[in-house]
């Protein structure tokens, strides 16, 4: 374990990108080890047999298609309508639509881009500061790392063994409370900065069931994947494969904006997506084998074990070394490799691994949007043109807010597990 763990360090601490990281790594301690190379690549390969695992390139495709298909820019004339009478306006559209194409994305970072791209310009016209702008765009995106169909809850239950049907409808409550706690501190800030509202009355009924009929096929989306998946309609994989004839279907017939040109770009840039993810699978299942094999999720849970023996304690350290982690890494990096850790250690406590997953997943993600190595805030900074250091001040009252929502979380377990409980009845 010495050599895979100094392997590690040194190569992040290099900038090797985080799957040859840890691939090399894992290659390092195979070979110190004496490990025959057949078995290094049935390792390799085995990743990628899972069933399950075919929801991800579905997804990522539907989600690439579906912001070529007009369903974006109408999310945003929604939210604009619905929030627009509220101070800080512009800002507040940015988290609504983040709650809203969380259904649609399921990606932090590719959420984050896009409102970055169309909104980001808009703000800077209102006179939002850059790091305000960068920060609310940037945090927003953690919505996603909940609302249904999260790639990252895709891979935790792939990898846990873990029903996906539970965890997604275990997402809901979270991120609707993450929208109302981020809108909260958006307001505040705003109030005190005396930042502009975009439109000066509050909306009608009339206004909002208009909205809701011109959106009916984005937002019942996330609806029939959930209730497909909960009355066995289809399996989790054949629900990104719906997905994708969904999206096509929406784009060719009803709103009729998908031409050739953006599907040939959409298959495009949904084969660079799922070449970076499939290659991080492929690496950190390796990974993952030499952590077993070297016996750390064992030796960690002993080391656990003497610092307390209870569950609440035992979950709040493990919080904090999965944020440390997401700090370091690519989201779709920890889950693999950390997953494998800690499900058992949780498990082993009596915590349900659902309500683990919800609370994982928000730490996971919200690690791509901190200092010194977060993918999500190098994105937004990158396209507004945001120092790090500017951005990283004004996302701190964004960050306590989302801190405070997960200790509620953790107090109150039936938050996440309410809705699964309900539709699937108690876990055994």
């Amino acid at each position: 374990m010495i050599y895979l763990g100094i392997t590690f360090i040194v190569l992040l601490a290099l900038g090797m990108p985080v799957a040859f990281t840890v691939g090399l790594s894992a290659l390092a301690f195979f070979f110190t080890q004496g490990v025959p190379f057949e078995i290094i690549i049935q390792k390799l390969v085995s990743s990628t047999q899972s069933f399950s695992l075919l929801a991800v390139p579905f997804f990522v495709l539907a989600g690439n298609l579906m912001n070529e298909t007009g369903i974006t820019s109408r999310l945003i004339r929604f939210a604009t309508l619905v929030t627009g009478h509220m101070r800080g306006g512009l800002a507040q559209v940015s988290v609504l639509l983040s709650l809203l194409m969380g259904g649609i994305s399921g990606s932090a970072t590719a959420d984050a881009a896009m409102e970055s791209r169309i909104l980001g310009p808009d703000m800077a016209k209102k006179g939002y500061s850059k790091g305000f702008t960068a920060g609310i765009l940037a945090m927003g995106g953690l919505i996603t790392a909940t609302i249904p169909p999260s790639l990252g809850l895709i891979l935790y239950g792939v990898t846990g063994e873990v029903s996906i049907g539970r965890l997604f409808l275990a997402g809901i409550i979270p991120g609707i409370l993450m929208t109302l706690v981020l809108m909260f501190s958006v307001s505040y800030i705003s109030k005190k900065r005396n930042y502009s509202k975009e439109s000066d009355h509050f909306p009608s009924l009339k206004e909002v069931l208009k909205g809701l009929i011109e959106n009916i096929w984005a937002l019942m989306f996330p609806v029939i994947l959930i209730v497909g998946i909960r009355f066995g309609v289809f399996t989790p994989s054949e629900a990104g494969a719906f997905a994708v004839v969904y999206a096509l279907f929406i784009g060719l017939f009803v709103y009729r904006e998908l031409s050739i040109k953006k599907l040939m770009e959409c298959l495009r840039q949904t084969a660079i997506d799922l070449a970076v993810i499939m290659f991080i699978i492929v690496c950190s299942n390796a990974f993952g084998y030499a952590i077993v094999t070297g016996q750390l999720p064992q030796t960690l849970a002993r080391a656990i074990v003497q610092v307390s023996s209870n569950p609440t304690i035992i979950l709040l350290i493990i919080m904090v070394f999965v944020f440390i982690a997401g700090m370091f890494m690519e989201a779709t990096a920890n889950v693999l490799l950390l997953t494998p850790i800690f499900l058992p250690i949780i498990e082993a406590y009596g915590i349900d691994p659902v309500h683990f997953g919800i609370i994982y997943m928000i730490l996971v993600t919200m690690g791509g949007m901190t200092p010194p190595v977060g993918v999500t805030m190098y994105t937004t900074c990158s396209i507004l043109e945001c120092p790090v250091e500017t951005y990283t001040k004004e996302s701190v009252p964004f960050i306590v807010s989302i801190v405070v929502l997960l200790l509620i979380l953790v107090f109150f377990p039936q938050i996440s597990l309410f809705l699964p409980n309900l539709v699937y009845g108690v876990a055994a």
